[in-house]
């Protein structure tokens, strides 16, 4: 499958592995690049640059194949140093970079010099024009269905893609939302030209997350997701637990309240001893709408080659109901 993502990324198939906290290590990122895919390692989620540096020698030592490094810029009151973590991943020769939350204007200049590949994850057209102007590479754009910060302004997939394609000269990326071949060719058939999926990676045999979670996501529904933080204005989609419902009941009270008062609920480090101990209720669990979508717990090398089939026959059927209206005339100019 060739389009301008594979060239970019020197991939086979033109699916990536978006970056995860907690989650994207060298074990899935590599699993993922073996498959042919892009996998990425998530920077955050090493606690210093050198941490990173070592993290991505060990998925060198994983795979051959190309791999990326995200780095997701959060306001914070004290901020991790992201500069490092990107010196990390351009001295160690990464040429992929996935960016999400803030601009990355920032370090665009600095990653080009060493002819980085910059893949900006965003939520809307106008973010994404403006990462365009600041010279990224490609936009992974991310409807409302996703897990994580869908943004504020409630677009799904079906709008916000064939939106940004019109948009935008540099390529697109679906994202959020898609969880096998049959997504794959409705994105492709929107004009993108690539997907990024987290949740269906997150339930695949090399993930390195609990199996009573992965399970939890095999279980659930596409109604089983909740969206919190929305009266602070940075919205999350999260699974439906026990954790994710008293914040959502919280957040719903009259009057509201308070970030401190949910801050123990939702804590970072809850969530990564959630996602390891296997406690389904003990911490918030990110997790997008395609939940409903995932009903096995495939290798990274099955899921890949089965999105790939199934793409190919969606794309093959369409063509050819394509073909039979034409020759019935269902479609003719008035």
């Amino acid at each position: 499958m060739k389009t301008r993502i594979t060239e970019l990324l020197g991939t086979r198939y033109p699916i990536i592995q978006g970056g995860m906290q907690w989650v994207g290590t060298a074990e899935l990122a590599s699993a993922v690049s073996n498959a042919g895919g892009l996998g990425v390692l998530t920077a955050l989620t090493q606690p210093t640059p050198e941490a990173l540096a070592r993290e991505i020698a060990r998925c060198r030592s994983m795979t051959d194949q190309p791999f990326g490094v995200n780095l997701t810029i959060l306001p914070s009151v004290n901020p991790p140093p992201y500069e490092a973590y990107l010196d990390a991943a351009i001295d160690c020769g990464v040429q992929v970079l996935e960016t999400a939350g803030n601009s990355p204007v920032a370090f665009i200049e600095k990653a080009k010099r060493r002819n980085m590949r910059i893949v900006h994850k965003c939520t809307s057209v106008r973010h994404a024009l403006s990462a365009e102007r600041n010279g990224v590479d490609a936009i992974s754009i991310d409807g409302f269905e996703c897990a994580g910060h869908p943004g504020e302004d409630d677009v799904g997939g079906l709008v916000l893609i064939p939106l940004a394609v019109r948009a935008l000269r540099i390529p697109v990326i679906a994202s959020g939302g898609i969880a096998d071949g049959r997504g794959m060719a409705a994105a492709m058939a929107l004009g993108a030209e690539g997907v990024n999926m987290g949740t269906r990676f997150c339930a695949t045999v090399e993930a390195p997350i609990h199996d009573d979670i992965k399970q939890a996501l095999v279980n659930a529904g596409e109604r089983d997701t909740n969206l919190i933080f929305r009266s602070f204005r940075n919205t999350g989609r999260v699974l439906k637990n026990a954790i994710s419902e008293q914040v959502v009941a919280a957040e719903r009270r009259a009057g509201g309240c308070e970030f401190a008062e949910i801050q123990p609920l939702v804590a970072g480090q809850r969530g990564r001893a959630t996602l390891h101990s296997g406690d389904v209720d003990g911490g918030l669990v990110w997790a997008g709408q395609v939940v409903g979508l995932i009903h096995d717990l495939p290798t990274c090398d099955e899921l890949i080659a089965r999105m790939a089939r199934e793409c190919r026959e969606a794309l093959s059927q369409a063509s050819r109901w394509a073909a039979v209206e034409e020759e019935a005339g269902i479609f003719q100019e008035a």
